[in-house]
């Protein structure tokens, strides 16, 4: 918790510096980094993680054909949904929907 203060470079732990009240002041640990405080280090691995990692290697991953024709259709669903909320109809339906204009 310790801060350094801009104006007269003091360092303290209140928020106003004890010396010139100025309350601009950066901590400390932006350039000091912390100790470690974990006696021992963190495991890298566990052994539900290792089980996990065997168990997702043997799943092969998909084929280029297979992603083309995913893409592809959420693509040709994309597009038919873009025309149906845009209004799109044939022509020979929209012609036969409007009124005529004698009326």
């Amino acid at each position: 918790m310790a801060r350094l203060c801009h104006d007269c470079e003091d360092v303290h732990e209140e928020q106003q510096c004890p010396v010139c009240a100025s309350e601009t002041f950066t901590y400390i640990t932006r350039w000091v980094p912390a100790p470690e405080r974990r006696k021992r280090p963190r495991l890298t691995t566990s052994p539900e993680a290792e089980l996990y990692r065997q168990l997702t290697d043997d799943v092969k991953p998909a084929s280029t054909t297979t992603r083309l024709l995913k893409r592809a259709a959420v693509g040709l669903t994309a597009v038919g949904i873009a025309g149906w909320l845009m209004g799109f109809r044939p022509r020979g339906k929209q012609d036969a929907a409007l009124p005529d204009g004698d009326g």
